[in-house]
Parts: C-alpha cells; structure tokens; sequence
C-alpha cells in the first residue's frame, strides 16, 4: 500500500499555511508532513510539537539528532 503525498498546490488552505511555515524554517516541506496533511489537525499538533522540540532548551541541537536517530536505529527505522 503507498499513502500519497498532499503537495502544496492541492492542499487546503490551512495545510498552505503550515506548508509555509515549514518551507520557511527548513527550506523544503519533508514527506513524512506531506502524508500527515491528509489529516490538517494532526499536521497542525505535530508541527506545534516538532517546534517545541527544536526550540532552544536544555539538550543542544547535536544532541537531539542523535536522540532520533538512536529511536530510529532501535526500532528499524528505514527512512
């Protein structure tokens, strides 16, 4: 099964205005936003949440790559 990707120029308006935001901060919105789009509120939870994971906070930024990375390597993720 292949869940398809909600590019910019199909999406709502308010999956536009998170795309922007994502475009603006990363320079490219990342696949894995593009299938949360299917569902705008959990698009819009998870972009709260991966901001308030990135902001600046006790663990450096080294540090928290490290941390996804470490998850992803335990749990066999391929992506």
């Amino acid at each position: 099964m292949r869940i398809s990707l909600v590019e910019k120029d199909e999406a709502p308006d308010v999956v536009w205005r998170i795309y922007d935001g994502i475009e603006k901060s990363l320079g490219m919105v990342p696949n894995f936003f593009k299938v949360l789009a299917h569902k705008p509120d959990v698009l819009r939870a998870f972009n709260q949440l991966d901001g308030a994971i990135w902001a600046d906070g006790v663990l450096s930024p080294k540090l928290k790559d490290l941390a996804y990375l470490r998850t992803s390597i335990v749990n066999g993720c391929e992506y």
